[in-house]
């Protein structure tokens, strides 16, 4: 019995790397991205990362790295998703921690293009994993009332060390459990207008094109094919 978890996440690791491959190929010769699936191509490009993480694991494939200060634009961004709803392609990302970096990121990029195993794709977003709320650590005890009086149970992310986890950008993060949202473009604006909050983990209406990788192979979804 504990022996079938690792198995299930190495193979949802291999069906990963399926879906960031086919990806990849969207990635052209001097293009600003996220990612470096295809340097060892031979093409060349420079990167804006979204953590320090990725930054981190980009200087150890000796990717170039650039900044806003040099890009305003991205041309194309490469990232994962926690949850993917059918039919519209919003998204719920931010459990590894990196949501207002992936959204700045985003919200800049000519195309958003995200990769998952199928396990992601969920009917309703919120059905199996809660919405990460990036927050200011001033209040936050205020902050978090403000969030369950919209209908959230909340609750602060721990580090290892079972110390608050702190972002990239000094923030704290709160796990909003919703339960399945009926209108995740109006969550959005909920949580967002409330005080000490810094950005949520909905993306509603920014993924172009999301590569799955099941037990079949890689398909595409694209957001032509919304409702």
């Amino acid at each position: 019995m504990n022996g079938s978890a690792p198995e299930s996440d190495a193979r949802r690791d291999v069906l990963k790397r399926a879906a960031a491959g086919a990806a990849a190929e969207l990635v052209q010769d001097g293009m600003v991205v996220g990612l470096g699936r295809r340097h060892r191509e031979g093409l060349r490009f420079v990167g804006i990362p979204t953590s320090e993480r990725t930054a981190a694991q980009a200087k150890a494939e000796n990717i170039p790295l650039t900044s806003f200060t040099e890009h305003r634009q991205i041309d194309i961004t490469i990232d994962g998703a926690d949850e993917v709803e059918r039919g519209t392609l919003n998204l719920i990302k931010g459990l590894g921690g990196a949501l207002l970096h992936e959204k700045i990121v985003a919200a800049a990029s000519r195309r958003l293009a995200i990769v998952v195993d199928g396990f992601k794709l969920v009917d309703q977003l919120g059905a199996r994993t809660p919405v990460p709320v990036e927050v200011v650590a001033f209040g936050l005890e205020a902050t978090r009332a403000a969030l369950e009086l919209l209908g959230a149970k909340a609750r602060l992310r721990l580090s290892a060390t079972d110390k608050p986890f702190v972002t990239d950008s000094g923030n704290g993060i709160l796990d909003c459990n919703f339960g399945p949202i009926a209108d995740p473009g109006q969550l959005e604006e909920r949580i967002r207008r409330v005080v000490g909050v810094v950005e949520c983990g909905l993306f509603v209406g920014r993924a172009d094109v999301v590569f799955v990788a099941d037990t079949v192979g890689v398909h595409c979804l694209s957001a032509r094919d919304r409702r």
